[in-house]
Parts: C-alpha cells; structure tokens; sequence
C-alpha cells in the first residue's frame, strides 16, 4: 500500500502553493470580509483559468479529468491559503455530489458550466445543529422541498443548490419558486453564509437516494479533511513563526520548553491528521470497502488537529492574538466553520466506532 502521492500531483502541490501564497494573502481575506460581495472575484477568474474547476470533471463533459487524488492535494493548498473564494462550497461539494449522485441529465447540464467557472454550486447539509441525513427536517412531496437549511456556506454565489433530505440529495435552481436565501452572519467572516428556506420548491432529485448521500457523506469528509489539514499547517507555522520572533527575558520564546511541547503538540496532531487523511484518500480513491472508518477517521483526526492548531495559534500569540488586527482569527474561524459541516465532531466520532463495530463483527463471522 503506497500513501505517497504521484510525482505529478507533488508537481501541483507545489505550483498551487507558489500560486496561492503570491495571490491569497490575509490581506486578500481582510479585503473580502469588509466587502459586500464575499468572494475575490479576480482570484476566482484566475483558478477557473488553471482549470481548477474543472480539474476533477470528466473531459466528455469538458473538464480536465484528473483523479480525486489531485483534488486532494488542491483542498490541502486552499486551506493553507485560506482562499476567498468558493472552491469548498462548488469545486469541492457540488460537484462531486453530481459525480457521486448526479442524473446524466444533471451531469450534462452543470458539469461543464462548473468547469468553465460559467457557474458555481453549493451544498445544503446543516440544519442548526442536526446533521445531514437522517434527522434532517427537510419535507419532500411531489418533487418539492420545504424546510430551513442553515448555515449554507456561499449559497448566495450559488446558480444551484444541492439539498440533502431524509431520503437522499435533490437539486435546486437558483430562481426557483420558494426558494429564498438569505445572507446569515456566522463565525466565519471570510467564507459567507446564509440562511436557505424552501416552501414547496420544486427540486430534482439526485440518484442513490440515503446510499447516495452517504457516499457523498464520505466523499466529503475525505476533501474537507485537507481543507482542515492545510489549515492546521498554516496555523502551526504561524504560531513558529511568532514563537522565533518574540523576545521574552533576552532570549526568543521558541527556546522556552512550555512553548516547545506546545508546538510538538500542534506537529503531532498534524501528523496524525495527514496520515488518516492519505488513509482516506486511498480509499476514496481505490473503492476500497474501508471508505466508511477512513473517511470518519480522516473527518475527526482534521478537525482535531485545526482546532488544536488555531486554538493554540491564538494562545502563543499572547494578547495580540486576540485583537482585531492579528491574522489567528482567520484560522481560528474558518475551524470553527469547518467543525460543523457536514455534521459534529461527535457524530463523526460515532459513525467511526459503528463502522468498526460493523468491520469487526464481519471479521468474526
């Protein structure tokens, strides 16, 4: 079993990352939370152009085709970067949702307006505090959809709308009868947000119905595993940074022994973060029967390791850490946005020892 990546997607990690560090600075973000619109229009133009967008998407349907193995390695870069614009929400969720779930029809219609950047998509799942799935309030009848979804990360940008119910994901137009969005003020003040209500509005359903939605499930808790992933880096090397730099007693604070267990904490739970999420990247990749614990695992381990990271960022900056003006908030923030997709911590936790359990009982038998 090889978890390394190929020689050509390292190639990319490192292009994304000379990319993104020229043009996504936390001045960028800054710029994009005191602004109206929620998005660095000009940074998007400029992805869509390296065909970013389209960078998982079939070439029959215009994209350039490439495995979730190089998706995976763009989701860690943009995390790092902290990227104003809406990967996460279309590049990462909907369109795999159409890949995973999607009608031919629907592949047909969107697939290539998300790849030319024409259109962007984003992904309905929270409901407060339930998850996706089982518990979701969302009424299906006839092809119509009422229910609130919230929070929905960049469902104003969005030309569509994937809606996950009890009985799988559905399809929602912009400009659908019903349908209104509005704009929700979360933790997260760089990527927005916004409140989602459906009152009889008519929906397409995506295929695989609850099978289909779990599978998308796993599929995203694998990409936004790297999304976390690239973040808890960021914010490690952001705390090592200022702990070379601040001087306490004559001598810089890295040299003191508490900051250095905190830093070898923050390494540790990092490495762990990546080595599930290579796990779970292999799985995703290969069909592999251990996709459910893999992609749980891979799902827990990241939000441990952001929130850790960020959290401590904060804390190793002293006071400064805490105002207005230091960049910690930006990761502090964008891991607490990512710890509730796609359903808690706890419930991940869960759905990993169920899927043990499950694993273990076979093994038995």
């Amino acid at each position: 079993m090889n978890f390394q990546f190929s020689e050509d997607a390292e190639a990319l990690r490192r292009e994304a990352r000379k990319f993104l560090a020229a043009q996504s600075a936390p001045a960028q973000a800054r710029a994009v939370m005191n602004s109206e619109g929620g998005i660095d229009r000009e940074l998007w133009r400029k992805i869509t152009d390296l065909g970013w967008t389209g960078l998982r998407i079939p070439e029959t349907h215009g994209g350039l085709g490439l495995s979730v193995l190089e998706l995976c390695v763009l989701a860690e870069e943009v995390g790092r970067a902290l990227a104003p614009v809406p990967f996460t929400s279309s590049v990462l969720l909907a369109t795999e949702a159409l890949l995973t779930c999607g009608t031919p029809a629907q592949q047909a219609i969107w697939l290539p307006r998300l790849g030319d950047g024409s259109a962007t998509g984003a992904v309905a799942l929270a409901e407060g505090v339930l998850p996706a799935g089982a518990q979701s309030r969302i009424t299906v009848r006839d092809n119509t959809l009422s229910g609130v979804k919230r929070p929905v990360p960049d469902a104003m940008l969005a030309d569509f709308l994937i809606v996950a119910a009890q009985d799988g994901l559905h399809l929602v137009e912009r400009g659908a009868s019903g349908l209104v969005v509005e704009p929700l003020e979360t933790v997260d003040l760089v990527r927005r947000s916004a409140t989602v209500t459906l009152d009889n509005t008519p929906a397409e359903p995506l295929q695989g119905s609850r099978e289909g939605l779990e599978k998308f499930l796993q599929s995203a808790a694998v990409l936004l595993a790297f999304e976390g992933l690239g973040g808890a880096e960021a914010a490690m090397e952001m705390a090592i940074g200022y702990a070379r730099e601040r001087m306490a007693f004559g001598r810089p604070i890295a040299g003191y022994q508490a900051v250095k267990h905190r830093l070898a904490d923050m390494y540790i739970k990092n490495q762990l973060a990546r080595s599930h999420a290579y796990y779970g990247a292999w799985a995703l990749s290969t069909g592999a029967p251990e996709l459910p614990q893999a992609a749980a695992a891979a799902r827990v381990a990241a939000l441990d390791a952001y929130g850790f990271a960020a959290e401590e960022n904060v804390q190793l900056h002293g006071g400064i850490g805490y105002t207005w003006e230091s960049d910690c908030q930006f990761h502090y923030r964008r891991a607490r946005l990512l710890s509730g997709m796609l359903g808690s911590k706890a419930h991940w936790e869960d759905a990993l020892v169920r899927s043990l359990e499950q694993r273990n009982t076979m093994i038995a038998a």
